[in-house]
């Protein structure tokens, strides 16, 4: 047995899906492990680390002036390196808290619009968070393993994978992306539009947790017969004083718009840039939704609509990545062995 393969036998592999909202943690025979939001508090000045993950999200916002929560990762990259590190061996420490005989092998699931020099950073993170060795896989592919795609088949399967800061539509067959496209757009968007639309119309200031309570509890991509209402809290923009307001499910429609309006025209960019033999398969097969953003109410009727094309939601939409990122090298290992059976894995 070589040194590699020595290592590998006594490796734990992880799949990471690094997320702009949440970061997901998937350990190889235990499943899914980790699932916390992607922020981190730490001392203003000394950088020190106060909270991560569930905890640091109850401070943002709300932190004294002496702590600062801070979401490292925007629009699926990292925007402050040295808080990623942080938060990643936060994350590792705690799944695996027995002292490492081997360190882990790591894939982390990345969006395909990011820049070679954004990929070194999300490797250079890992490996400084502890990993022996670090693979970055695209969202669209970690999530297409992830839901069961039979990936190898001599077909086209088409994967839209909407995230919190990015959304990636792609065409796969034959184990590989033939036609891939990402915009930096996801449910942060959906909370923004909310924030924005409840400012502009009723003067009402709200915050991130108030848009996102919104998006799911009244969100809705599609007219729904039965319309429903919210109350919600916030500070009067013209006096500054807290208000109450109720707002129904038709507004929160209206707010959102814009960006569901975009992920659909990508949708429908990407169904147009795709052979038309991979096409053909599409229409028999359907479009599968992964990713929080795919939750919102109606959002697959309105995609089917939209496109004349089945849409189906994956069965576990929000952890796809992650699981498809820890099956990861043993999907690299029948590729390399010229597998065509995907039900090897």
């Amino acid at each position: 047995m070589g040194k590699n393969n020595f290592l590998n036998a006594f490796s734990t592999d992880i799949g990471i899906d690094l997320g702009t909202c949440n970061t997901i943690v998937y350990i190889r025979g235990k499943g899914i492990v980790a699932s916390e939001p992607s922020v981190v508090a730490v001392e203003r000045g000394t950088k020190k680390v106060v909270a991560v993950g569930e905890e640091a999200k109850r401070m943002l916002w709300k932190t004294p002036g002496d702590i600062i929560a801070i979401r490292p990762l925007r629009d699926g990259v990292i925007a402050d390196l040295e808080t990623t590190e942080k938060m990643i061996r936060y994350f590792i420490s705690k799944v695996l808290q027995r002292r490492w005989f081997v360190k882990p092998r790591m894939v982390i699931g990345v969006p395909s619009c990011i820049t070679d020099v954004e990929k070194r950073a999300v490797v250079e993170s890992a490996e400084k968070a502890g990993a022996r060795e670090v693979r970055v896989i695209d969202e669209s592919l970690a999530a297409a393993i992830g839901a069961n795609i039979p990936i190898f088949e001599p077909a086209g399967h088409m994967v839209c994978d909407i995230g919190g800061g990015t959304s990636e539509i792609s065409v796969i067959s034959l184990g590989g992306m033939v036609v891939t496209n990402a915009i930096r757009l996801g449910g942060d968007e959906f909370d923004e539009s909310i924030i924005k639309h409840v400012r502009t119309v009723h003067n009402l200031i709200i915050g991130e947790g108030t848009a996102e309570g919104l998006k799911k509890q009244i969100g809705n991509a599609t007219a729904d017969k039965k319309i429903e209402k919210m109350e919600i809290k916030g500070t009067d923009a013209i006096t500054g004083l807290p208000r109450r307001l109720e707002i129904d499910s038709v507004e929160v429609r209206d707010a959102l718009q814009e960006p569901i309006t975009a992920i659909v025209e990508e949708v429908k960019r990407t169904l147009g840039l795709t052979p038309p033999e991979l096409a053909a398969d599409i229409i028999e097969r359907g479009i599968v939704l992964t990713g929080g953003g795919s939750l919102l109410k109606g959002f697959d009727v309105l995609i089917a609509a939209e496109t004349g094309v089945p849409v189906f939601r994956a069965e576990d939409p929000m952890n796809c990545v992650a699981i498809g990122a820890g099956m990861y090298f043993d999907y690299d290992k029948n590729l390399r062995n010229g597998a065509n059976d995907y039900t090897n894995l």
